[in-house]
């Protein structure tokens, strides 16, 4: 198993929609990158758009997007399933790179898509991570984290929701 984004981080964005990816972040896409660094000397990444991104916009390495792509490949051809994937995912997605300062460009549509102006945030999410308005992002974080703890004990371990059946 490769390494994984851990963290929260809040970077500015500039009028060009320059933003600085975490240099953590930074060697999660490097190893996730087989182009990394013999024939590209800046790492590669994915960000996926959708639709069913309303708030947020999805950064993959280049690996977890080939996974992904071969998943949507294993759907029956033809299918509803695979047409709908192949859109809200591929269609919806754009490789970009890191440049030698650590920054990305997000074009200004998928700026506007996330209200971004100013602030992001950057969430890991293991496999991937999420770019948000930092606005937007603390107060729905906020309000989905208390939902959330409303319906569980007082005491709520999130260490519980783990399957520790391969613990030693």
């Amino acid at each position: 198993m490769g390494l994984s984004f851990r963290g929260e981080f809040d970077q500015k964005v500039d009028g060009k929609g320059r933003m600085s990816i975490p240099a953590d972040f930074r060697r999660v896409l490097e190893a996730g990158d087989p182009d990394f660094p013999e024939k590209s000397p800046t790492a590669r990444m994915v960000v996926l758009y959708g639709p069913h991104l309303k708030n947020y916009l999805q950064a993959y390495t280049i690996d977890d997007m080939v996974e992904i792509e071969a998943g949507i490949r294993a759907l029956p051809r033809g299918s509803v399933e695979r047409k709908q994937a192949s859109r809200m995912i591929l269609g919806k997605s754009w490789e970009t790179e890191v440049d030698r300062d650590g920054r990305i460009v997000l074009p200004k549509d998928r700026r506007a898509q996330i209200n971004l102006d100013g602030l992001s945030t950057m969430v890991a999410m293991g496999d991937h991570f999420e770019i948000w308005n930092a606005a937007t992002y603390s107060s729905q974080e906020a309000a989905e984290a208390e939902a959330y703890l409303d319906q569980m004990p007082e005491n709520f371990d999130p260490m519980s929701l783990l399957d520790n059946s391969n613990a030693e």
